[in-house]
């Protein structure tokens, strides 16, 4: 009975999120059509507009709040380079100018709006970006162990890692995805265990203790590290290189202990076999590293209920299908999908027809500086690319399933990849610029918002799955959620964050790229290793045994810092 009503609920939030899209779309055609960001920023207030039109300036939008009403804000915002976000919506016109007299309504719509960005971010991670990568790492033959820490950890991380390389390639100082990834972390590893702990303490299980500790101490390697680099203030290419190198080196610990294991396994089940006791021959299974494939699929697993291809609606019927189309129709025809499940050869044909077109448009609306022919001939390139791709995959593949062949799969992977990391970045950047636009309408800090909504919002997923995979699973459940509680957080710090300086720093080289000192930061980073180092204590106290003191003193040192963030926004 819970089993069917979790489902029902699943299938009713993707319907609730489109509805919200189709309601705020309507919302912004009935107030006016001037939101689009960045060319229209004609004044409805033209008098005051010729008046300041000379005095454009860039104060980072900080004097937003000095002004009484909302027409003045309106004219504030269109005014001010610093308002202006990066993305594709004005969401402070949007706010001041469109919904300026009725703030309730818009404040509404933000949060409708964040739903729907969040929504996007983690459904086009799971049932896109992970499904390419699962079958790109069967395809390249990885070891479970190896794909586990490398290309499925890249999928289960992908919000956080695409927000990251936003916020620092988009703002250029990277406060709020250095805040977004901490905070996801820190909740990770201190709400997310406490709870493993508190809920499974009556059964008494045990992890691993040498896997627990190896990646307890490779993490607070990484975060000393990340504190090294804050403390400078800047960093040059090669160092951003070595800050990722370090999980290189993890992922060689880990591989190695696998085969340390393995083989130890085979001269056991070797000795027992030699001295005639087969009876006794333990079992093959998965070692405790082999586990972390599965804590970093588990994330999403849930999503068997895609709302893409549900056809079936008991209350709805037909219209539930057609209102779920608004957010689902785009990504199908433009994301290859060869999965035998949702497998159709006219979406195929025509997501590979539209995908270079939409990444011609995606470049096209990214790039700087570049002229009108240019982008006239990016779109011509495309779209003659998109049907010399369409024409292929229409006489190659057949309606009744897709490529079983690796060598005319690999492409579709590739593509299905390609145009999923595509849709991550934009849901990324557009969620990115929604929350800086918001702490300005708010007053608070954009990294307080990265520090708590999104990350918030990121790690909701490893919370419902690890918590559902410990309380379920038994055992190994307990110990493959522990595993994913740290690896996933430390992928995301090492690579997320590497990977974005490594990108600010190269468009800085030869110079060094400077880091805006947020001294916020180092309270951040000291309250999540004093979580690492709280479990790092008790743990082994206990035997390894997860209880309710490990966990209410995790769920403690997070809500102290809650509390302590809480104080300082008040003060």
């Amino acid at each position: 009975m819970a089993s069917s009503t979790s489902i029902s609920t699943l299938k009713k939030l993707p319907l609730f999120l489109n509805i919200s899209f189709l309601f705020l779309l309507l919302c912004l055609c009935l107030t006016t059509t001037n939101y689009l960001h960045p060319n229209n920023h004609s004044s409805t207030l033209p008098n005051l507009s010729t008046i300041l039109h000379d005095t454009i300036v860039d104060d980072g939008c900080s004097k937003l709040h000095e002004h009484p009403d909302f027409e003045t804000k309106c004219l504030y915002v269109k005014t001010q380079i610093g308002c202006r976000p990066d993305g594709y919506l004005n969401y402070l016109q949007i706010f001041y100018c469109n919904f300026g007299q009725f703030p309730i309504i818009a404040h509404v719509a933000i949060l409708l709006w964040l739903l729907v960005l969040f929504y996007l971010l983690g459904n086009t991670a799971a049932n896109y970006f992970c499904s390419s990568l699962e079958s790109l790492s069967k395809i390249l033959k990885l070891s479970p162990t190896i794909a586990g820490v490398t290309l499925l950890s890249l999928g289960n991380g992908a919000p956080d890692v695409f927000s990251s390389i936003v916020s620092f390639t988009g703002s250029g100082d990277g406060d709020v995805g250095l805040n977004s990834v901490l905070g996801g972390a820190f909740f990770v590893s201190t709400i997310v265990v406490g709870l493993i702990s508190i809920l499974i303490s009556h059964q008494l299980v045990s992890v691993d203790k040498s896997s627990f500790i190896r990646d307890v101490i490779f993490f607070l390697f990484s975060l000393s590290s990340l504190l090294v680099i804050i403390a400078i203030g800047r960093i040059n290419l090669w160092g951003s290189i070595a800050f990722v190198a370090i999980y290189f080196v993890y992922v060689g610990s880990v591989s190695a202990t696998h085969i340390y294991n393995v083989r130890k396994l085979e001269r056991e089940r070797d000795q027992l076999l030699v001295i005639g006791d087969t009876s006794t021959s333990p079992l093959l299974r998965h070692d405790d590293e082999e586990k972390v494939v599965v804590s970093v699929q588990d994330d999403d697993d849930k999503d068997g209920v895609d709302d893409q291809e549900q056809k079936h609606y008991s209350s709805f019927g037909y219209l539930g299908y057609l209102l779920e189309l608004p957010l689902s129709l785009p990504r199908r025809l433009t994301i290859p999908v060869v999965s035998e499940e949702y497998w159709s050869k006219p979406f195929a044909v025509i997501s590979v027809t539209l995908a270079p077109i939409s990444l011609a448009a995606l470049f096209n609306t990214q790039a700087e500086n570049v002229g009108s022919r240019t982008k006239l001939v990016a779109y011509i390139t495309a779209a003659i690319i998109g049907l010399v791709f369409g024409n292929l995959a229409y006489l190659s593949t057949k309606k009744s399933g897709p490529p079983n062949n690796n060598k005319y799969l690999f492409p579709w992977l590739v593509g299905g990849f390609v145009m999923s990391v595509a849709w991550t970045y934009l849901t990324a950047e557009e969620l990115v610029c929604l929350l800086e636009s918001y702490g300005n309408i708010l007053g608070i800090s954009p990294s307080i918002l990265g520090l708590t909504i999104l990350a918030w919002g990121n790690s909701l997923g490893d919370l419902i799955a690890n918590v559902a995979m410990a309380v379920n699973g038994g055992a190994d459940g307990a110990q493959i959620a522990i595993t994913g509680c740290y690896a996933g957080p430390m992928f995301n710090t090492l690579v997320g964050l590497g990977f974005s300086l490594v990108l600010s720093a190269w468009k800085e080289y030869p110079s060094s790229y400077v880091i805006v000192i947020d001294h916020s930061l180092y309270e951040t980073v000291a309250f999540l290793m004093g979580g690492l180092l709280w479990a790092l204590v008790m743990l082994p106290n206990k035997n390894m045994k997860l209880d309710r003191y490990m966990g209410s003193g995790l769920i403690a040192i997070y809500l102290c810092f809650l509390s302590l963030k809480l104080a300082m926004l008040l003060l």
